[in-house]
């Protein structure tokens, strides 16, 4: 089931790094929503309600509600900076959509049935995860919680690649639309360095 994120925040017009740390101070977090022709509009947003909220992966790559002083918005996260010791949010960047026209957007990948793949079941190698999310482009209304990449079918030095993805109507990733030199792999199975190493010494005779 989706999860819709719905964010409180405060319109400000104290700009600056003081007015900023006064708002941090406060436990607010200052932030900037931009986009879709209009002036860009500053906020800020109750730490501890944002930290929930980026606690969850599909945070990243849902379009969220942003309530300011009683008027929504709809927008997309672009950034999120983080204090570089302390659990704390230093600065939030959203874009606003608009559902007629595409975003580009990275998305989770989840990796599925790693365990009954023949590479790892019957040839005890080892996944790779070579990615773990995938931009894509789309109408806001197509954009997916999470992109599933299926391992069931894979083999001892095989890979699945971009194009192999399964996408849903109306998603391209961004990566294919550049050529196929692009299509880089996602995930592959290969049997671990030191198994081979010493299935090689085991099949060199000892020297007499």
């Amino acid at each position: 089931m989706s999860i819709n994120f719905e964010l409180v925040a405060e319109a400000r017009h104290d700009l600056g790094k003081g007015a900023s740390r006064r708002l941090r101070h406060d436990n607010k977090v200052p932030a900037v929503l931009y986009g879709a022709d209009k002036n860009a509009t500053y906020i800020n947003l109750n730490h501890n309600e944002v930290l929930k909220s980026l606690a969850h992966e599909a945070f990243y790559s849902h379009v969220l509600t942003i309530n300011i002083d009683g008027q929504t918005e709809r927008a997309v996260l672009k950034d999120v900076q983080r204090h570089p010791s302390k659990p704390r949010v230093m600065h939030m960047d959203f874009l606003r959509i608009n559902e007629n026209e595409k975003i580009r957007m990275h998305v989770p990948l989840h990796f599925i049935n790693a365990d009954i793949a023949p590479g790892v079941k019957q040839s005890g190698g080892i996944v790779s995860h070579l990615m773990i999310d995938v931009e894509v482009t789309c109408l806001p209304k197509d954009l997916p919680e999470f992109i599933e990449v299926d391992l069931k079918n894979l083999h001892v030095n095989e890979a699945v690649h971009l194009s192999d993805l399964k996408l849903s109507t109306g998603v391209e990733v961004v990566a294919l639309t550049h050529g196929a030199e692009h299509d880089l792999p996602v995930a592959s199975i290969h049997i671990p360095r030191g198994s081979v190493e010493e299935a090689a010494a085991a099949a060199t005779p000892a020297a007499g």
